[in-house]
C-alpha cells in the first residue's frame, strides 16, 4: 500500500537544501581551516589523515576526556595529561571536552540561557586556547552541529584548527528549553555542514550514534541503518565527511566487537571515537577497573582487527561519582595503553565467527532500514534528495514512528520483533521485570497516573521508570523529553495526572524543580514532584566550575528526590490516592 503525502514532516519555509549549502560555501571564502598546534606538529592536514595513518601502522589511538567548566582549567589539564602520559610513553592522540549545553543557542541569546555543567566558548579565539594546549587533535563534540548556533560554532572552530566537529547525532534528538523553531535549527545545521565541505582540507562531521536515533531504537538493526542514512545525508548530498562514534550503552563485547564490524563494512571513512561504557560503572573505583577492562578490551581487539580510525576512550573510573581529575585521566590512559600491549594474546581466544554473524545481522537489517525509510519518505512527499528537507523530515518523524514502520524485524500486535535486540533496552526491561518481581504490588482497586517527561535529551532513565511503573499498574501520562516545565505541569493537569516524575541529567534539576513548582502554583495545582536521576548544580557563586549536589535542597522545595527505584516506590505508595 501506498502511504499517503504526510504535511507534518513538510515545511514551506524551509529554504532548499541546494541554497542553504551554497550560502555555507559562499562563508568558506572568509571562513578557513586555520593553524593549531596538533596540524603544524604532526604535519599532517587533518585528523583524518592522523587516523588512517595510525590504522596503517595498525597502532591503537587513544581519546581523553576533561570535563572541568573552567577553560582555564580545561587548556592546563589537556597539556599536563598530554606531558605527563607523552613522558611515561603513552600517546593522547585527541581530546574531548565538555561543552556546555548552553552553547546550542546563537550567542546573542547565551547570556540569558540556563548554564549546565559544561564550558562555553565563542569566538576562534575561545576556541584556539583548546586546540593549541597540546599537540593533539582537539574533539569539539556536544552542541556545536545539530543545533541553532551550528554556523557560529563551525566557524569558530574551523578557524582554530578543529578537523573534527559534532555532534550531528544531537540534531536528530537534542531540543535546547524554549526553543521550538526546527527550520531554523535545520537550516543553520545544513549551512554548517556546506561550510565543512567547502573547506580544502578534510573536516570530519562527527556523529555519537547514542545521542542521536540509534541510542533510542530498540533494534540495534535500526542503529546501523541509521548509519547509512546519516553518510547518505553528509557524504553522497553534501559531499562532507561523516565519522561515527558509539559505545556510551554497549556493555556486552560481542555487540560492541560486532557493530564495529558492522560499522566498518559500510563506511570507510575513519571513526572519531569508541565511547567508554559509562553505564556499567556501578560500583567503587576499584571495581569499576574490571569494567574498564572488559569494553577496552573489545574495544582494542575490534580496532586490531578491523582497523578504522576510532580512538578509544579509557574513561575514569571516578566517573560515576564525580569530574575525575587529572591524575585519574593520566591513569586511565596508562591503564589503557598497558592493555593494548595485553590485548593481542587474546584475539585467538576470541569467537569472531559468532562476532562476524552478528555483523552480517546487522549490515543486512540495516540496509532493509535504510531502504525502507528513503522509500517510505518519499511516498510521504519528502524530497529525500534534499538534505535538509530529508533530515527534518526524519527529526519530525522520532525513532518510535520510523523504527515502527520501517523497522527490518517482522510486525507484531504492539511493536517489531528486533532483529538484534539493543543491550541498553535488553537490559532496563531485565532490571525493571527484576525489580517489579521483588515489590508487593500496589493496590490495584485504585488507578495512578504519573506524568513523567526529562529535562533533556537522556531519555533511558525515563525508558526504566516508565517499564518499571507500568508492570506496577500505573498509567503513564508520557509529558516527552527535553520538555519545559510550564509544558510538563500542562500535560499533567490535561490528564489528571496523581503525580508529576522528572528524570534529570544535565545539571539542572534545582532550577527545573523550581521552574516546575512555580508552574503548578500558577495553576493553582497541588501535584507531587518525584525527581531523580543527577541531581546537581553548578551554584552561580562556585568558584570551582563543579556541580555539586542539590538533593536537599530540592527537598526543601517540597519535591521528593528519588535515587532509584525503591524511593521512587516508597514515594508513589505515600501518594497514591485513596479508594
Amino acid at each position: 500500500m501506498t502511504a499517503e503525502v504526510d504535511p507534518t514532516l513538510i515545511d514551506p519555509r524551509l529554504k532548499p537544501g541546494a541554497d542553504l549549502l551554497a550560502e555555507g560555501r559562499a562563508m568558506a571564502r572568509d571562513w578557513r581551516l586555520g593553524s593549531c598546534r596538533f596540524l603544524a606538529e604532526t604535519g599532517m592536514p587533518s585528523e583524518a589523515a592522523w587516523k588512517r595513518k595510525a590504522a596503517t601502522e595498525r597502532r591503537v589511538m587513544q581519546h581523553a576526556h576533561i570535563g572541568f567548566r573552567s577553560v582555564d582549567r580545561t587548556v592546563a589539564a589537556i597539556g599536563e595529561v598530554h606531558d605527563q602520559c607523552r613522558k611515561a610513553g603513552v600517546t593522547v592522540d585527541r581530546f574531548g571536552i565538555t561543552l556546555d549545553w548552553s552553547m546550542g543557542y546563537p550567542q546573542a541569546m547565551r547570556a540569558k540561557a540556563a548554564r549546565g555543567t559544561g564550558i562555553v566558548l565563542t569566538g576562534p579565539e575561545d576556541f584556539a586556547r583548546i586546540t593549541n594546549a597540546a599537540p593533539a587533535a582537539a574533539h569539539f563534540g556536544d552542541f556545536m552541529l545539530g543545533l541553532p548556533a551550528a554556523m557560529e560554532n563551525t566557524r569558530a572552530a574551523i578557524a582554530a584548527g578543529a578537523t573534527a566537529v559534532g555532534n550531528l547525532g544531537q540534531y536528530f534528538t537534542f531540543r535546547l528549553p524554549y526553543w521550538d523553531d526546527d527550520v531554523a535549527t535545520t537550516e543553520a545545521t545544513v549551512t554548517a555542514l556546506g561550510l565543512i565541505a567547502a573547506q580544502d582540507a578534510e573536516i570530519l562531521v562527527h556523529s555519537n550514534l547514542d545521542d542521536g536515533f540509534a541510542g533510542l531504537f530498540i533494534d540495534m538493526a535500526c542503529a546501523l541503518g541509521m548509519v547509512l542514512i546519516e553518510k547518505h545525508i553528509v557524504e553522497d548530498l553534501i559531499g562532507a565527511r561523516l565519522g561515527h562514534c558509539y559505545g556510551h550503552h554497549f556493555s556486552d563485547p560481542l555487540s560492541r566487537t560486532a557493530f564495529h564490524a558492522a560499522l566498518v563494512r559500510v563506511s570507510d571513512t575513519p571513526g572519531t571515537m569508541i565511547f567508554g561504557n559509562t553505564v556499567s560503572y556501578q560500583s567503587i573505583p576499584a571495581g569499576n577497573y574490571a569494567s574498564l577492562a572488559s569494553y577496552l578490551l573489545a574495544d582494542i581487539l575490534a580496532v586490531g582487527r578491523w582497523p578504522s580510525g576510532h580512538a578509544i576512550n579509557p574513561v575514569p573510573v571516578t566517573e560515576n561519582q564525580r569530574i575525575p581529575d587529572v591524575d585519574e585521566i593520566i591513569d586511565a590512559q596508562t591503564f589503557a595503553h598497558r592493555l593494548t600491549l595485553h590485548a593481542p594474546f587474546y584475539d585467538p581466544v576470541f569467537d569472531w565467527a559468532k562476532v562476524e554473524a552478528m555483523a552480517d545481522v546487522l549490515v543486512e537489517g540495516g540496509r532493509r532500514f535504510t531502504g525502507a525509510a528513503l522509500a517510505g519518505l518519499a511516498e510521504r512527499g519528502v524530497d529525500i534528495e534534499d538534505p535538509a528537507a530529508l533530515m527534518l523530515a526524519i527529526r519530525r518523524m522520532g525513532p518510535r514512528r520510523m523504527e515502527a514502520l520501517f523497522g527490518p524485524g517482522a510486525a507484531g500486535p504492539s511493536a517489531r520483533t528486533p532483529l538484534i535486540h539493543a543491550e541498553w533496552a535488553r537490559e532496563l526491561n531485565h532490571k525493571a521485570v527484576t525489580w517489579v518481581a521483588a515489590q508487593q504490588p500496589l493496590d490495584t482497586a485504585r488507578s495512578l497516573t504519573i506524568c513523567i517527561g526529562t529535562t533533556d535529551v537522556h531519555e533511558h532513565g525515563k525508558y526504566l521508570v516508565e517499564q518499571a511503573l507500568q508492570r506496577m499498574g500505573v498509567t503513564i501520562a508520557d509529558a516527552g523529553i527535553a520538555v519545559d516545565p510550564e509544558a510538563l505541569v500542562a500535560r499533567a493537569a490535561e490528564t489528571g495526572a496523581d503525580a508529576i516524575a522528572i528524570s534529570t541529567y544535565n545539571g539542572v534539576a534545582l532550577r527545573y524543580a523550581q521552574a516546575v513548582k512555580t508552574a503548578l502554583a500558577t495553576r493553582g495545582l497541588a501535584v507531587p514532584v518525584l525527581i531523580g536521576g543527577r541531581l546537581n548544580e553548578v551554584p552561580d557563586e562556585s568558584n570551582s566550575g563543579l556541580p555539586v549536589d542539590v538533593t536537599r535542597d530540592i527537598a526543601n522545595l517540597g519535591c521528593l528526590p528519588c535515587a532509584d527505584l525503591d524511593e521512587m516506590l516508597s514515594a508513589i505508595r505515600a501518594i497514591q490516592p485513596a479508594a
